[in-house]
This record gives structure tokens, C-alpha cells and sequence, in this order.
């Protein structure tokens, strides 16, 4: 073969690998100018929706992009992960994943059909610890002495949950394996319920959210014993945390954050990084946010995925001591 005719083979060859990838390209074109999708596994009126909504508008003039806020509640949180894993990963659907859906879906439902390997985190975007707060008829006002009056009277007393297979559940479990009590578990169908009973007196113990129990705290019809952030909440800053109580194993906090399917376009991600980031930083989200109860950490960065999977095997530890199935 001369040297003339490689050349024409090699022109030929390049030609036919353009012709290859301009539908792609094309698809990848269309993808970014579509509007995107953020899908919350919760039901309107949650929690998790508001925050959806005020990052997604601020996302969406960062982007000059219509984004939509799509709720889609089922199995707490699994079929807006599903609808993720099954589509195009191009960045086009985005999913508000929170702190109870990918770290303890993985050990709670037997069919999960989907890995955190699925999914590439783009931002923590707000988080909040709870806090073990206690009727006022509750002769207690310490960890100690909370511990001491369940002691005293085996068999009698419950912990209320904001609903069962979420950190409040595992939780009052956990506190029965360290201090040897035996609390019955009473869920709940979110943390509105479970504060009112708490409120009511028909529930004397649990641990609820930030959030809902920081005006109850104030105005005296609940009491807080402890948190378990890393440090003082400022929503709460009389309220010593369990590390500070020598108790560091009750460590965690709730979360928000935007995850995407792997396999995304780095440049989508950059994009979407890069969005999500401004969203969290500017003042008026910002101050939104906290107003719920929540900081704002934004957090962004590769540690994001391995923290997840680090907290995936704490619960399932926890799951297993309790034999919760949600299926």
C-alpha cells in the first residue's frame, strides 16, 4: 500500500468517527439546553421540599435553565432513585438525596435495586443534628438523670421516632445497647406528629429534629437534653452535645444534598458543581435555610461519596441489631 493510499484510509477513517459521534454530540447538546429535573423522594410540603425549591430557583438563573422540582414519595426515597439509575446520565435528572435515603436504604430495604456506586454526590448542601428532647412531667433534666429514671422503671416507657427505619428510630435503640434500657420503640409519621405527642404527654421521650424542636424548647413545653452534632447547635447553644457527655458514638446529623448518576460528563458535573455552590453560599438561600432549622455547609468534593459509604456501614450495624426490614 503506498503511502498516498494510507493517507486516503486515514482521512477515510476519521471521517466515518465524526460521522460516528455527531449524534452523540447532538444528544449531549440537547441534554444541556433541556430542562432539568431535580426529583424529591418526599411529598410536597416535607421538609426536603422547600429546600429543593429555593436551590433550584438559584440554580436555575446560574444555569439559564428551567429546572423543575418533581416529587416523587415512595419506599423513602427509592423510586426518585430508581427514576435516576434508569435514565441518561446526563445530568438532566438530579436527585435531593438525604442523609436516611442513601445510608440507611442500603441495609433497610431487602430490593433496593440501585448502589450508591450508581450515583456521584454533587453537594451537601444543608445538615442539622437532632436532639433527644423529653416531656416536662420527665423528672430530668440531664443525660444522667434521664438514664437513672428509665432505670427505675423497667418495662413502663417508650422512645418516640419521627417515623421508623430513620436515624430517630436507630437511634433510641442505640441509646437502650449503651445504657442497658429497655425503651420500647413508638413511631411516628414524621416529626410533626411525634412532636405533638411529645407535646401531649402521650410520648415522653424521642429524638426529633432541630428544627421542629428548637420553639418548643423556648417556650418550655419540651425539654432538651442533649444533641448530636459535633458541636453546640446555635439554635440550641444551652444544650450540651452527647461527645461533650463522653458519649461520642451519638454523633450524627441529618442531611440534604444533589446527587447526580455516575457516569455524568465531567463537564456537567463542573457545571452543576459550580451552580450548586452559589446556591448554598448566597445570603437570601442562605438565610431561608437556616430559618428551617438547618446550616449550611455546601459542601462539594470527592470525601463526599467515601463519607457516605463510611456511614452506609454504621447503620447497617445498627439495622441489624434492631431487625428492621422496611420491606
Amino acid at each position: 500500500m503506498t503511502a498516498k493510499g494510507g493517507h486516503k484510509l486515514t482521512f477515510a477513517a476519521m471521517a466515518f468517527a465524526l460521522m460516528a459521534l455527531a449524534p452523540c454530540g447532538s444528544a449531549a447538546q440537547q441534554a444541556s439546553q433541556s430542562p432539568m429535573r431535580l426529583i424529591v423522594g418526599t411529598t410536597a410540603g416535607g421538609v426536603v421540599d422547600p429546600y429543593a425549591r429555593l436551590v433550584a430557583d438559584h440554580m436555575s438563573k446560574t444555569l439559564s435553565r428551567t429546572i423543575v422540582v418533581e416529587n416523587k414519595p415512595g419506599a423513602n426515597g427509592n423510586i426518585a432513585a430508581r427514576m435516576i439509575v434508569d435514565a441518561p446520565a446526563d445530568g438532566t435528572l438530579v436527585w435531593v438525596g438525604t442523609q436516611s435515603m442513601t445510608e440507611i436504604n442500603p441495609s433497610a430495604f431487602k430490593d433496593l435495586r440501585w448502589s450508591i456506586d450508581d450515583f456521584l454526590p454533587i453537594i451537601r448542601g444543608v445538615e442539622a443534628p437532632l436532639v433527644l428532647v423529653a416531656h416536662p412531667s420527665v423528672p430530668a433534666t440531664t443525660l444522667a438523670e434521664v438514664i437513672s429514671w428509665v432505670k427505675s422503671k423497667p418495662g413502663q416507657l417508650s422512645y418516640a421516632s419521627f417515623s421508623p427505619g430513620t436515624p430517630s428510630h436507630f437511634l433510641g435503640h442505640q441509646l437502650n445497647l449503651r445504657f442497658g434500657l429497655d425503651l420500647a420503640h413508638l413511631p411516628y409519621r414524621g416529626a410533626g406528629p411525634q412532636s405533638n405527642d411529645l407535646v401531649a404527654g402521650h410520648a415522653l421521650l424521642g429524638f426529633t429534629e432541630l428544627g421542629v424542636a428548637a420553639p418548643l424548647v423556648e417556650s418550655g413545653t419540651l425539654k432538651a437534653i442533649a444533641t448530636t452534632g459535633l458541636a453546640r447547635s446555635r439554635l440550641l447553644s444551652n444544650v450540651p452535645t452527647f461527645a461533650e457527655l463522653g458519649q461520642p458514638e451519638f454523633n450524627t446529623s441529618i442531611w440534604f444534598g444533589l446527587l447526580v448518576r455516575a457516569g455524568t460528563p465531567p463537564e456537567q458535573i463542573e457545571k452543576l458543581v459550580a451552580a450548586a455552590q452559589r446556591a448554598h453560599a448566597d445570603a437570601e438561600v442562605k438565610a431561608k435555610l437556616e430559618t428551617l432549622g438547618f446550616d449550611v455547609p455546601g459542601r462539594t468534593g470527592p470525601n463526599l461519596l467515601a463519607d457516605i459509604k463510611l456511614q452506609i456501614e454504621r447503620w447497617a450495624a445498627l439495622v441489624k441489631a434492631t431487625g428492621f426490614k422496611a420491606d
